[in-house]
């Protein structure tokens, strides 16, 4: 069964950087894409970034184009989501997510994602 843990939360100043982590277990992960998703109070859950983890191959939803990087470490099953020139619209629990289907398409909506982590607070003070 895979698990996802999501660690490195936490409260920051406009203009900021943090980087979360999403430790990875249960499966050989090389099939998998993983994301992560934010959700806001009171708004919908928002699709924040992708890695494809056999090819690294990225996508980043529009908001944080730019600002944002993710990135993973095979040797210890973890993903990665640097965050930089925080704002505070940034602020909400940050998802990783991961999902495993056959080609290569990438997937942003949040229902196409089969596992969640339990989520990790960001917010940015302005």
């Amino acid at each position: 069964q895979v698990q996802l843990v999501e660690s490195g939360g936490g409260l920051v100043q406009a203009g900021g950087s943090l980087r979360l982590s999403c430790a990875a277990s249960g499966r050989t992960f090389s099939n998998y894409f993983m994301g992560w998703f934010r959700q806001a109070p009171g708004k919908e859950r928002e699709f924040v970034a992708v890695i494809r983890w056999s090819s690294g191959i990225t996508y980043f939803g529009d908001s944080v184009k730019g600002r944002f990087t993710i990135s993973r470490d095979n040797a210890k099953n973890t993903m990665y989501l640097q965050m930089n020139s925080l704002k505070p619209e940034d602020t909400g629990v940050y998802y990783c997510a991961a999902y495993t289907k056959s080609g290569a398409y990438i997937y942003t909506r949040s229902s196409e994602y089969a596992y969640w982590g339990q989520g990790t607070q960001v917010t940015v003070s302005s």
